[in-house]
Parts: C-alpha cells; structure tokens; sequence
C-alpha cells in the first residue's frame, strides 16, 4: 500500500489541529510520528484510518481517493495507548477473531506463530483480565498483526507499560516491524524510541509536519531548531551566539572557528547536543566552567544541570557519577560537534557524520 497525503488539514471550529500538508509514508517501512502531547500525532493518525475526514486535501491509497470510504473497508489495523481486547474472550480466540472474520486456514498454527514471537504463547488459554498490563498490550499488538493489514497505525501502544516492559518490547517490534510486509505508522513522545525503530521519522509540532526522512538523517541533521528540540532528550541545549569573521562568537563565550555558508544575518543560535559534552578535555575542545544546579541519575546515564556564563546547560556522561548541589565543574565540546542556526532558526551547519559519540 502507498499511502499519500496530499494537502490535508484539519480544523475543529474555530481550532486548527493539522496545518496543510503533504506525506508520503514509505511503503513497507516503519514511519515514526515524533512530537509532544498536542503535537497532532492522533488527529494525523485518525485522519490515515479515515475516523476524520480531513477538512481540506485528499488521502489517497495506491494513487486513489479514499474520500467516503467506510473505515471497516480499508483494511487498516490499529493500537492504542490503552489496550483493547474483548474481555469475554481467552487470548487465543482475541488473536484469532480477524482471521475467522476472513476464513482463513490454519487460523491454530496462525495464533500460535504469533503468540510465540510476542512471547504470550503460555497465556492463551487466559482471559485478558488474568493478565498484566504488559501481556494484555501483547496481546493487543498480536490481534493487530493477525489482521494482515498493509497499513498499521499505532498510537504510542507503550506508554502506558513500566520502563522495563517498553525496553523489552520495543527490541521486539522492532525485529517483528523489520520482518513483516506492512507499512507502520508509530507515533510516540520519545526520540529515543524513534531511533531504536529506525525507518523514517515525521516530526510534528502544534499540528505543523516540520521534517520528514530517514531517521538517522532527520536525528543528525534536524531543519530547524523545532526539530532539533523535538529530536532531542533531554532537549538541545541552546546559546546565543554571532558571526565573527574567524567563525562563530557565544554571547559571553569563547570563539568558535567554523567555517559557515553565506547568511545574511549576524544573529546565530549554537546547539549542542547534551550528550557531545564530556567531562574530560581532549586537544581542540572548548571548556565550560559553571556550577551544578542538579544531578539526576537515569538508566546508566548521568544528566548534570549546571549555570555557566553563558546561560543553563546539561551535559549527559555515560554511567553513574555523583556531583553536589554548587559543585564546581568544568565541561568540555568539540566544536566540531556544535550545530548552527540562523536568526530564523534554520539549519545552516551540522556535525561530520562519524565524528563525536
């Protein structure tokens, strides 16, 4: 299936919840819907599956219109944050429902394939009420991909499962999605699942679609500063900074020597990702001298906050470190790994791929 989207938006009275425009998932791929609460993730999602009807614009399937097609005759699947089953049924006839409803063959072996590559093959005798959150979401994910639907929409089916389950079944779906012959439609709040999932990423921010294109390219090289605060936990850190006519000035900071294409502006934003600073210096680096405002610990990273010159920082050390509260501390940054963006906040220089962590 090749799913097009072509000028559509969508307004709800005097509210618009999708700005116009234009995406073209790729087929058979995996498409990330990346953006914050309200970004237009769901509306979007709602209007793939035909629940709304866009209120300008066409969708069209394999290059034609599907304006007025009821939603049980596109043949799409969907998951939702929160886990729909039909309780009154065991898991093995929750997964096995759609094939019935096409008479298919073998509907047995079908529900025992996918049980077992979702790891829930020991609960199909079950009701969905004896189960976990996490298996229940399984099951969920299991009923939607026995559907054989060429368009899968999932509407961020993990946030509502603990910390260890989303690990665990993030490295799952990805191998299933990587696997399987549909094109998946995923939307969630997290870069970090956008790029464990791969495929293609659209970054949406109040209901504007900012960039679209390969994960890793839309990661290394965000259009904007709303894509790169989109694509970024925790969020790019930021300064302010000038053409110098030897690179770039930070208000209140060193030089940087780069070399930047023509812009017609003085004004200059620098970003630099939390995790391009280091607490130990090499040849070439610029250091930040400031004071710890908070140190948290998360998974096995460190993320210190600390106030420097040139305004607040976070820099993200692999492992678990300890800083106190006033701490003096000195960061450092390649300035090779610094992002540059006009007064516009347009990308006009990126990182050497390859270079840096």
């Amino acid at each position: 299936m090749q799913l097009t989207l072509e000028a559509i938006s969508k307004k709800v009275g005097p509210q618009t919840w999708l700005y116009e425009m234009n995406l073209a998932p790729r087929s058979n791929a995996v498409t990330v819907l990346l953006g914050a609460t309200q970004a237009g993730k769901t509306s979007l999602m709602r209007v793939m599956a035909g629940l709304d009807a866009p209120s300008t614009g066409r969708v069209l399937v394999d290059g034609k219109s599907v304006a007025g097609v009821p939603v049980r005759e596109r043949n799409v699947s969907m998951v939702y944050q929160q886990f729909i089953n039909y309780p009154s049924l065991k898991v093995r006839d929750n997964i096995a429902s759609p094939l019935k409803l096409r008479g298919e063959r073998n509907v047995e072996q079908r529900v025992r394939d996918l049980a077992a590559k979702l790891h829930i093959e020991m609960f199909l005798d079950r009701y969905p009420s004896e189960l976990s959150g996490g298996q229940q979401q399984r099951v969920a994910l299991a009923r939607a991909m026995a559907k054989g639907a060429p368009l899968m929409l999932l509407d961020e089916p993990l946030v509502n499962l603990d910390y260890k389950l989303r690990e665990e079944l993030r490295d799952e779906l990805s191998a299933l999605f990587a696997a399987g012959d549909s094109t998946v439609i995923y939307a969630t709040t997290e870069p970090g699942e956008a790029l464990l999932l791969g495929g293609y990423t659209a970054v949406l921010d109040a209901g504007e679609l900012l960039q679209y294109g390969p994960t890793s390219e839309v990661f290394h090289a965000p259009a904007s500063i709303r894509v790169a605060r989109a694509f970024s936990d925790p969020p790019m850190n930021l300064l302010a900074a000038s053409v110098a006519p030897t690179g770039v000035a930070l208000r209140h900071g060193p030089l940087l020597a780069l070399a930047l294409p023509h812009t017609l502006g003085a004004a200059l934003t620098v970003g630099m990702r939390s995790s391009a600073l280091r607490a130990t210096g090499r040849v070439g680096d610029v250091a930040l001298a400031g004071k710890v405002e908070l140190a948290e610990i998360s998974g096995s990273d460190t993320y210190v906050h600390f106030e420097t010159a040139l305004g607040e920082l976070v820099a993200q050390l692999t492992g678990v470190h300890h800083f106190g509260l006033g701490q003096p501390v000195t960061f450092h940054f390649d300035p090779a790994q610094v992002y540059v963006f006009d007064a516009q906040g347009m990308l006009l220089l990126a990182p050497s791929r390859g270079k840096g962590r």
